[in-house]
């Protein structure tokens, strides 16, 4: 026999014999999962949050642990997101409005488009406008005309300067060339109370159960939603779009973001475990019973949705030359 031949034969054997012994590369996730929730603990984003973490961990085989990091807008813990490693164990959940609404503001200490990867979309959570005993009219359009009638008549409150809430005033002002005052408030709690009480004419709000219960009650009366339809729930009430102001008919819209850099595959598995859970049936109670919309996107899409509304903030931004508090 060939000398040669049987080194190249036992050469060939030993490398059999290390392709077959050598460890299996692990599959993901082989340890616990890092779920960021943006915002303090103890509202809708945190409920959410820990029903869908106990659904994906049961779904995957691997804890989800649930760490609320809150402050700056959702900033805080998106940026805590996008510094931890590329390897899909640190997940945000957020609204989109850090990556969206707040570059447009001021600086950030993360990079909204180079360091944060839309992994899938969770829901859209649409925004009321309500009317509060104050109002004397009872339509959308009473609010158009009384405001024509006398300019400033027409007080609109929101959770704040510069929140989304601030930006569908901004916009209606700028489409109708209507004079609305705006009165900010640090948070959204206290709005529904003094709302309530007639402190001002109008205010915007995410559902929730205060906002539900009062208009229960018929003390606040639902106006008009920011939504991309009706709300099933609310069939009579028109979007803004259908009202005639397509850029104020804005909602909150949240979703599962990862550092920049996880691998594709890995993106690509979680959209499709968060799809799965979100369209089980008491996730998709959980979500709709307060008129929240459920609302996948896969990361492609997420991603494009999320440029679009950047691009939308950015202009009312500057039209509206609205400054951060």
């Amino acid at each position: 026999m060939n000398p040669l031949s049987s080194l190249a034969r036992l050469a060939t054997l030993a490398a059999i014999a290390l392709v077959t012994t050598a460890p299996a590369a692990a599959a993901y996730p082989d340890k616990p999962i890092r779920l960021i929730v943006v915002y303090p603990a103890g509202g809708t984003t945190d409920a959410v949050a820990r029903a869908l973490a106990e659904k994906l961990g049961s779904q995957m085989g691997q804890q989800f642990i649930v760490e609320n990091k809150g402050g700056a807008g959702g900033a805080i813990g998106i940026d805590a997101m996008a510094k931890a490693a590329p390897d899909g164990y640190t997940l945000a959940i957020s609204a989109v409005s850090p990556i969206t609404l707040l570059p447009h503001l001021g600086k950030l200490p993360f990079d909204p488009v180079n360091d944060v990867a839309p992994v899938a979309s969770v829901m859209y959570s649409p925004v009321y406008v309500l009317a509060t005993p104050a109002f004397t009219g009872k339509t959308f359009a009473d609010v158009l005309a009384q405001s024509k009638a006398k300019p400033g008549a027409i007080r609109v409150a929101t959770s704040g300067i510069a929140t989304l809430g601030h930006l569908m005033v901004e916009s209606i002002k700028s489409k109708s060339g209507l004079e609305l005052v705006h009165v900010p408030y640090k948070g959204g709690g206290q709005v529904v109370t003094d709302a309530a009480g007639g402190q001002f004419e109008l205010f915007t709000t995410n559902p929730s159960p205060a906002a539900n219960g009062q208009m229960q009650k018929g003390t606040l009366k639902l106006l008009a939603v920011g939504a991309p339809q009706r709300l099933a729930s609310f069939k009579d009430v028109a979007t803004l779009a259908e009202l005639g102001f397509p850029e104020a008919n804005m909602t909150s819209t949240f979703g599962i973001f990862a550092p920049a850099k996880v691998p594709a595959e890995i993106i690509a598995r979680l959209h499709s475990e968060v799809a799965k859970a979100i369209a089980t049936p008491d996730m998709t109670q959980r979500l709709t019973q307060l008129d929240n919309v459920p609302a996948v996107m896969n990361p492609a899409e997420f991603t494009k949705f999320v440029r679009a509304e950047s691009a939308t903030n950015a202009k009312i931004v500057r039209e509206r030359n609205i400054k951060a508090d």
